[in-house]
């Protein structure tokens, strides 16, 4: 693909940032920040979701007394200290460039209401109006195990939705989706993925030494945003002019790209489908409802399709969808409180339970 794109998101991970040691790797961060300035003076919007807060600051304590800690407590402070340690670096090598940036911590809190989903794109997009290369992060200091992201693969995903990029890379360091195991006679890397196809067979679950996902994270993120329309790139972001290779002639880089989808989702529907996580409770539907549901027609739910309605939540909150048997549909923006559900069960002429511009099928 010889195309420039207008706006794209950028994911670097831990491995890509730091050595072995876990030290910061100034001279791959500097060589990363200059693919980026190439980018933006071809006239390419770069939103930058960067790792190696956590692994920058555990090498920064390393040798100090510290105290017994636990494992969040542990990442509280790493991430504390490194996260100042990495804007700065960063702040220092745009600055060559004459390009502003400035830092965005975010929490998964602040994508699971509309409000705060529209609070933080605003942040964003008025930095970028401005010129300002956003530089987002997880605010580890402020989450908690059971409410962290996934990993940094996530939560770029969750950015790219919601900026409207056409393209999303995620450097890791290897080169992209390999169809067996790395090293091995024949193995090579699958260099399309197009809708549909099936990749659990040849992904490894091994995590990175410094992050918290590995390759099925990011594949599955990776199929979710391609869905939507949005190009993504799985890359080794160790390579020379990596960035700048892929935006300006694709089919000559070794990587692996999800092929996207030829129709794009509503901004809304792209909030919901990512949304599965922050769901207060579920409508079990019947089985003419959810062929209904699932089938070719775009419909809603209506209350003469549930059966029933499990958890505490109110109207406009998001809730999932399951058959009777238990298997998940997916995830809507439910018009009724869960009190007022059994008072509609089975009727005909009641309002949508979810109306189709607010539900997103698995």
């Amino acid at each position: 693909m010889n195309t420039i794109y207008k706006r794209i998101a950028v994911k670097v991970g831990s491995n890509v940032l730091t050595r072995p040691d876990g030290t910061l790797d100034v001279t791959r961060m500097s060589a990363i920040v200059d693919q980026i300035a190439a980018l933006r003076s071809m006239g390419v919007e770069v939103i930058l979701i960067s790792s190696g807060a956590v692994a920058s600051g555990r090498s920064e304590m390393r040798g100090m007394p510290l105290r017994q800690l636990d494992t969040v407590g542990q990442r509280q402070l790493f991430s504390a200290v490194g996260q100042a340690k990495l804007i700065n670096r960063y702040y220092e090598l745009f600055r060559e460039h004459n390009i502003p940036v400035g830092q965005v911590l975010t929490m998964k809190e602040c994508f699971s209401t509309r409000r705060l989903y529209l609070n933080q794109r605003h942040c964003m997009m008025v930095m970028l109006e401005n010129g300002v290369l956003p530089i987002i992060n997880e605010n580890d200091t402020m989450s908690v195990t059971e409410l962290m992201f996934t990993d940094n693969d996530e939560l770029s995903g969750l950015v790219a939705t919601m900026l409207d990029v056409q393209a999303l890379v995620i450097l890791s360091n290897v080169d992209g989706v390999y169809n067996g195991v790395p090293g091995n006679e024949g193995v090579e890397v699958i260099r399309r993925v197009e809708q549909g196809k099936e990749l659990a067979n040849y992904i490894q679950a091994t995590k990175s030494s410094f992050g918290r996902g590995g390759m099925m994270t990011k594949c599955n993120i990776a199929r979710k945003v391609a869905e939507e329309g949005i190009a993504v790139y799985i890359a080794n972001g160790k390579r020379s002019d990596i960035l700048t290779s892929l935006v300006t002639a694709s089919d000559k880089v070794v990587c692996t790209c999800f092929v996207p989808s030829e129709t794009t989702a509503s901004p809304i529907k792209k909030w919901i489908a990512h949304s599965t996580g922050f769901t207060k409770g579920t409508i079990v539907l019947n089985n003419d409802a959810v062929q209904a549901v699932c089938g070719s027609k775009a419909v809603s739910v209506l209350p003469v399709g549930v059966v029933s309605a499990e958890g505490d939540f109110k109207q406009g909150d998001l809730v999932q969808l399951a058959a009777t048997d238990g298997t998940a549909l997916g995830v809507g923006r439910v018009a009724y409180d869960s009190d007022e559900i059994p008072c509609i069960i089975g009727k005909h002429g009641c309002k949508p339970v979810i109306h189709y511009d607010y539900l997103y099928l698995e």
